[in-house]
């Protein structure tokens, strides 16, 4: 979607219905309300087309004002083993980008099925710069190249070419799972610049893991815009201004992958720390993202933030880790915590998700398998 808009001044995203997907693809992850919801949420989307026909034609886009039509270098094709561009590629207005490396719904589901572990990350630092990884030297040099390079393209503006988001590496010297109680032991490491706060611009803070990024996350970042805009709008009528504070600066915490597993268990998370905070970064409700957050914001590590202690901190309701303690309690205390109530979404999050997999395992094993045979079927069509 990025690359996508990187090639127009919109971009309009049509979603297939869930049926559509079913008949030439395999059961959906997640249903057609969450993926709109997902679609909206991204900063690169203009617009988005629920029940988009799966075999894309000339009229339809043409009705929504679409020259080209953008896809990945894999090819697509539907339940008869047909392009699914073919139409628009006859047309000549078919346009090509780089499939993004790494990542999938094939992949994500498999890591669900057999549990494992090696897609977690020790430390972000370390991948960046080469250090982490069971390749060669040489290989983890130029993997963790490609890695920093997609982190500052997720954190481009609405039209993908220019700087947005702050992206800060997070370190301290404490034990782990302690809470921050000193400045002396932490560091906030700019590893993107982008645009700060704008005066007068109130500063929220929100934290979580992130796992499989969807509509609830979505839904919760949405509501702490809402929240903030009226009370921008409470603040310029009060002080009879003519003009409307900017909306809030929402900075984003993203827990490490081992701070996580030690509260869920199990495979948790099925994303590792570099997905999910892609996943964030290209979230239009953010503006700034924080690598290896700590479970407990305390009232030194707020302090610490390049942006000074926040106005606010928001949680949701969605969240499954299960605790002995409290870790908002320093910011409560201190009356800027601020909880989010039910939403449309508030039930996604990582272990529903993964409960729809569990609960339709021989579904999605076939649909795994599909995947493998239709991409050999696929591969014969390009060569």
């Amino acid at each position: 979607m990025l690359q996508a808009r990187r090639l127009g001044k919109e971009l309009v995203v049509g979603i297939h219905t869930d049926e559509e997907i079913l008949s030439n693809k395999g059961p959906t992850v997640m249903n057609l309300k969450e993926r709109v919801a997902a679609v909206d949420a991204c900063r690169w989307s203009t617009k988005s087309v629920p029940c988009a026909p799966y075999v894309t034609s000339l009229p339809w886009i043409s009705h929504y004002g679409c020259f080209y039509v953008v896809h990945g270098d894999d090819i697509t094709s539907d339940a008869n083993g047909e392009d699914c561009y073919r139409y628009v590629k006859a047309a000549g207005r078919f346009l090509v980008v780089k499939r993004t490396p790494s990542i999938s719904t094939t992949d994500l589901v498999g890591r669900m099925l057999l549990c494992t572990k090696g897609h977690f990350i020790r430390s972000l630092p370390a991948v960046l710069a080469g250090h982490e990884g069971s390749r060669d030297p040489e290989k983890r040099k130029h993997m963790g190249i490609e890695m920093m390079k997609r982190i500052e393209d997720y954190a481009q503006d609405e039209t993908g070419l220019k700087p947005y988001c702050k992206v800060y590496q997070y370190s301290d010297s404490s034990e782990p799972g302690q809470a921050v109680t000193s400045l002396s032991n932490t560091a906030f490491d700019l590893i993107v610049d982008g645009q700060g706060p704008q005066p007068g611009q109130r500063i929220v803070y929100v934290d979580g893991g992130f796992d499989l990024f969807s509509s609830g996350h979505v839904e919760f970042l949405r509501q702490v815009a809402i929240r903030e805009a009226a009370i921008s709008r409470d603040a310029a009528s009060s002080e009879y201004s003519a003009t409307v504070p900017p909306s809030a600066y929402v900075v984003a915490g993203v827990h490490d992958d081992a701070v996580i597993n030690r509260s869920k268990g199990v495979n948790y998370p099925i994303m590792n720390i570099f997905e999910r905070g892609l996943c964030v970064l290209q979230c239009r409700y953010t503006n700034s993202v924080v690598f290896s957050a700590p479970f407990s914001p305390s009232l030194a590590y707020l302090s610490g933030l390049p942006f000074g202690r926040p106005d606010a901190v928001y949680h949701g309701p969605t969240s499954f880790m299960p605790t002995t303690f409290d870790p908002y309690t320093e910011v409560k205390q201190a009356g800027i915590f601020t909880e989010i109530g039910s939403h449309a979404f508030d039930s996604v999050n990582a272990e529903e998700i993964m409960q729809r997999i569990v609960n339709s395992r021989a579904s999605y094993e076939a649909r795994q398998r599909a995947k493998g045979d239709k991409a050999v079927a696929e591969q014969a069509i390009t060569n």
